[in-house]
């Protein structure tokens, strides 16, 4: 069995496995409508809003996926960091919400500059809603740098 990193990229396949693909619909979501998406308020939106104004790299794909696919797959990611001890935020409540939500919805992508933090967007067929959004810690925080030469 897949563990760490391995198994991100493992389920990172499933969904690319899942997804389907609508080349149809291959609009871009400009960095200024994704600041208005995430103006929900929770703590997650909240921090990837951030991340983005910082100056964060993003990308929302082409192409759906059913929520419920989705929902089956971050039930699994939300069972392995607790039993590792990733640090997430907002993990939780995205299955809760992908469960409930029912529709095919388009997958986007936040990483924080500082590569410490990836958000993940789950938005409507259209991009113009956002259904919900997690983030899980790529680094774990370490000691303050010594001050000795």
């Amino acid at each position: 069995m897949a563990t760490g990193a391995g198994c991100w990229r493992l389920l990172g396949l499933l969904y690319f496995v899942a997804v389907q693909h609508d080349r149809a619909r291959g609009e871009s979501v400009q960095r200024e409508r994704l600041e208005q998406l995430l103006n929900g308020g929770d703590e997650t939106s909240v921090a990837a809003l951030a991340a983005l104004r910082a100056g964060a790299s993003y990308v929302v794909w082409d192409g759906t996926t059913p929520a419920e696919s989705l929902a089956r797959v971050y039930g699994r990611r939300l069972r392995h960091t607790l039993r590792i001890g990733i640090e997430t935020s907002g993990l939780e409540q995205a299955v809760q919400r992908l469960n409930r939500y029912g529709g095919p919805v388009r997958l986007g992508q936040i990483q924080a500059t500082d590569g410490s933090w990836i958000f993940m967007l789950f938005l409507d067929q259209d991009g113009g809603t956002l259904v919900t959004c997690t983030g899980v810690r790529q680094t774990q925080p370490g000691p303050p740098p010594s001050d000795t030469c």
